[in-house]
């Protein structure tokens, strides 16, 4: 949509028209050139009504009607539009909102409504006006079954046809640029033609005759005047059911692109959209024209219809939840004028704030759920208190081969304040790859075990599950005076692919508070698994879980810590509304030592150059990756499959080399196997899924390449990337992608040249939205309609307005705030936000 500077309504320009009346009486309708014969008077008032152009585009006007003209007669019908330039300039004047108090009616809400009994807004969309049971069924495909569910289907996008100008003020704009008169019918023809389509809905007409199966189209044209001038409107149309409606005298809005023609009149309208002017205000021209979204059958001029009636019937029934208070401190529109400007704009600037009040409405929701569940969490019973284990944490550093960075340390300071709190801690321990979250955690877990709790950590997959638990076993070994009797700390391993004997009697162990830490996968939330003590819950790729299954592990616990982490880097506003219930610790500093990895993008054709580089790796002796977007081949789709990419890569490229392939539809015993192999050297070259993705730790491979980078996230090929360069040698990434477009090649070229995984996450997230950011629909986030949880600003104002709400009332029991509560738990169930 491109609108801006100031809009003036259809009223004004209807004024002149009015005015111009009087002195066009004695003229037929049929005069070919009014411009020719305007008067002094007449430029006077034309000066006038220009510099009412530069005002502030007044709020939503009925267009004034006309009486339907007499057929038989050569005067001009008399109007009553000379009285629509005082109501515009009253109106005018209210245009600019002093506050949110304003009257609804100056924001654009109809000031008549018809007032409905409560709850008729869950009504069955049949109930309204023109809606019968075909039009129903078609609505239902969008989703849209009752009254409020029309009222919440909202614009994709807007037409700008609010550049009301006089015939005479008519250019040609080119293509896209819309412009709106007001004139009289002067006459409507109906011309045969054959032509043959062409994208876009242009037309070539011709005089050979087109193909049999062509159909013939009427050239419907309409001439239109003004007292500046004469222009015609042409529509193509296979039957003829508009000329009949464009009767002579009769006063009609036309808004669309006009054009230079090369026959007849200068300029020519060309399938504009139109209106008759009524009583009624402007749905389709001169104004903000909304389109929607909508299903075979379903027309435009249809369905803004229905939601105009839809409006003025209900929008009285739309339920203000917000306090008063809260409505003048944040300066937001009163509900139903939102959502009626939200339909029917008035202006740039109003459809702007219902924009910003529609969105602060689901933010602020959003915000109040995730810090509710923070208060009822920290209000709970008592979390265990582990404040006397500094000894045990400094045994475990002390015997590292290494110094934490300033950033590891920071974390775990953060991380052992929490733990020494009878407040349980909730935090999210986030870190870009190979940026030691595991140590920082195996450190807090330290201090847990000393203090005679058990520790629980889940990760999303048997294979990475299998990692920490090596990893774990490998640093609690270092020392053996971490618990209270000096024994050595015992870690077990549960997963579904134990046999059933061995979780059995992992499970006895547990229960008897013989095992210290437990790693696992989703079989450590099944309800046969019982802890004796557990005192720390850590969540490994937290956003691979959902909030039950988060909250399924804590529940083995009498309230026990939370500690969640992830090597997907959060942007800021995805941490104050996904995991605005966490605390937030962040390690933005890798370790010294950590090889910097080189990333460079490759077109189709330097392939063969990339392999060579590939098999120059292996002959040192090292590994790589090979990744590809598909399984398998589809005829829908271009991208590399895996399993035909084995295929290709071991039977002639790389036919003298070990090359394994794993993807996400093989058995788990087959993916851990071909893992392991490729873990211990087995194998040369990996051909993979995305499953490589997460936690994969194989120090030996150097150059990962990935097929189709331009089908993956930016984030997701910086997990690709985190990979290699785990080991003391130089990694490469190379980033392969079939496509051209600039869109893609720029994309690529951010990856290439930013490392940090942050600022790549920010990238991703303006990119894709959060959905698709964090790769799941567990993370719990409801579908936002209207916010971007990318507006920061927005965001944290609706968290700092959530917080104070809740400072003073936190289970929002108050009576001003009993509807926003009720909002909230339909909100955070998938319900409409208004």
């Amino acid at each position: 949509m491109a609108v801006g500077g100031d809009f003036v309504r259809l009223p004004v320009a209807l004024a002149a028209l009015g005015e111009a009346d009087s002195s066009a009486a004695n003229r037929s309708p049929s005069t070919p050139d009014v411009a020719s014969g305007a008067s002094v008077a007449s430029s006077t008032r034309l000066a006038d009504d220009k510099s009412a152009l530069s005002s502030p585009r007044p709020a939503a006007k009925p267009i004034a009607s006309a009486p339907k003209p007499d057929p038989t007669s050569t005067r001009a019908p008399a109007t009553s539009l000379p009285a629509a330039r005082p109501q515009a300039a009253s109106r005018r004047s209210g245009a600019t909102r002093a506050s949110p108090s304003s009257s609804v009616a100056a924001a654009g809400q109809p000031s008549t409504p018809t007032v409905r009994p409560a709850g008729r807004l869950e009504q069955p969309i049949t109930s309204l006006r023109g809606v019968g049971a075909t039009q129903s069924q078609r609505l239902r495909k969008l989703g849209l079954s009752t009254v409020r569910d029309l009222l919440h289907h909202f614009p994709t996008r807007y037409i700008d046809y609010a550049d009301v100008k006089r015939i005479a003020e008519l250019e040609d704009l080119g293509e896209g640029k819309y412009q709106t008169v007001v004139g009289r019918v002067v006459e409507a023809r109906v011309e045969k033609t054959r032509s043959r389509g062409r994208p876009g809905g242009q037309w070539m007409f011709s005089d050979v005759p087109a193909p049999r199966s062509t159909p013939t189209l009427l050239r419907i044209v309409v001439r239109l005047q003004d007292e500046t001038g004469a222009v015609e409107a042409v529509w193509l149309r296979p039957q003829d059911y508009l000329s009949r409606e464009f009767t002579p005298g009769r006063l009609v809005a036309v808004s669309g692109v006009c054009r230079r023609r090369w026959s007849g009149y200068d300029l020519e309208f060309s399938n504009p959209d139109f209106e008759f002017v009524s009583g009624d205000e402007a749905i389709h021209t001169g104004r903000l024209v909304p389109v929607y979204a909508k299903s075979e059958g379903i027309g435009d001029r249809w369905l803004r219809r229905v939601m105009k009636l839809c409006l003025d019937e209900y929008a009285a029934q739309i339920a203000e939840f917000l306090p008063p208070r809260l409505l003048r401190e944040a300066n937001l529109l009163p509900l139903p004028a939102a959502m009626t400007e939200i339909h029917f704009p008035d202006s740039e600037a109003t459809l702007a704030a219902a924009r910003r009040r529609l969105a602060f409405d689901e933010l602020l929701l959003l915000q109040l759920s995730v810090l509710q569940r923070r208060i009822e969490f920290r209000r709970g019973v008592a979390g265990p208190t582990i404040a006397s284990a500094g000894r045990s944490v400094a045994a475990l550093m002390a015997s590292l081969p290494y110094q934490l960075t300033g950033a590891q340390q920071r974390s775990l300071d953060e991380i052992l304040t929490d733990l020494a709190s009878p407040v349980p801690m909730r935090r999210l321990l986030q870190g870009d790859v190979g940026s030691g979250k595991t140590v920082v955690a195996a450190l807090a877990a330290v201090a847990a075990i000393a203090s005679g709790y058990q520790v629980a950590v889940m990760a999303p997959t048997e294979i990475l599950a299998e990692q920490h638990y090596r990893t774990l076993s490998s640093l609690f070994g270092l020392a053996q005076d971490f618990r209270p009797d000096g024994q050595p700390v015992s870690v077990a391993l549960l997963t579904g692919g134990l046999r059933r004997s061995d979780r059995e009697s992992i499970r006895k162990r547990l229960a008897e508070g013989e095992i210290d830490l437990l790693v696992g996968t989703h079989a450590l939330i099944q309800q046969d698994v019982e802890f004796a003590n557990l005192g720390l819950v850590v969540v490994d790729e937290q956003h691979r879980f959902g909030v039950l299954q988060r909250d399924a592990l804590r529940q083995k616990g009498t309230n026990p810590h939370l500690l969640v982490m992830t090597a997907t880097p959060i942007p800021r506003s995805l941490a104050l509304t996904v995991f605005g219930d966490l605390d937030l610790s962040v390690i933005d500093e890798l370790p010294p030592g950590r090889q910097a990895i080189r990333t460079r993008t490759f077109a189709p054709e330097e392939r063969d150059a990339l392999y060579a580089s590939v098999r120059e790796e292996i002959r040192q002796g090292h590994q790589a990756y090979v990744i590809c977007p598909l399984v398998e081949e589809s005829d829908r789709s271009e991208a590399k499959a895996a399993t035909a990419e084995y295929d290709r890569l071991r039977k002639t490229v790389f036919a003298d080399l070990r090359v394994g392939l794993l993807h996400g539809r093989m058995k788990g015993e087959d993916k851990d196997a071909v893992m392991r192999s490729f873990q211990r050297g087995d194998l040369d070259v990996l051909v993979s899924t995305a499953v490589v993705e997460v936690g994969i730790d194989v120090p030996n491979a150097t150059v990962i390449v990935v097929e189709g980078a331009e089908r993956f996230g930016l984030s997701q090929l910086h997990q690709f990337r985190g990979r290699v360069g785990r080991g003391s040698a130089p990694s490469y990434c190379a980033l392969l992608s079939d496509s051209s477009s600039a869109d893609t090649l720029e994309r690529l070229a951010i990856v290439a040249n930013t490392p940090d995984g942050f600022a790549l996450a920010e990238h991703d997230l303006r990119l894709r939205g959060p959905g698709e950011f964090l790769g799941t629909r567990q993370s719990g986030l409801p579908d936002l309609k209207m916010a971007s949880v990318t507006d920061l600003p927005l965001v944290s104002e609706a968290r700092r307005h959530a917080l104070a709400l809740l400072e003073d009332d936190p289970d929002l029991a108050a009576p001003e705030h009993r509807a926003l509560a009720e909002r909230v738990e339909q909100f955070w169930k998938g319900g409409q936000v208004n």
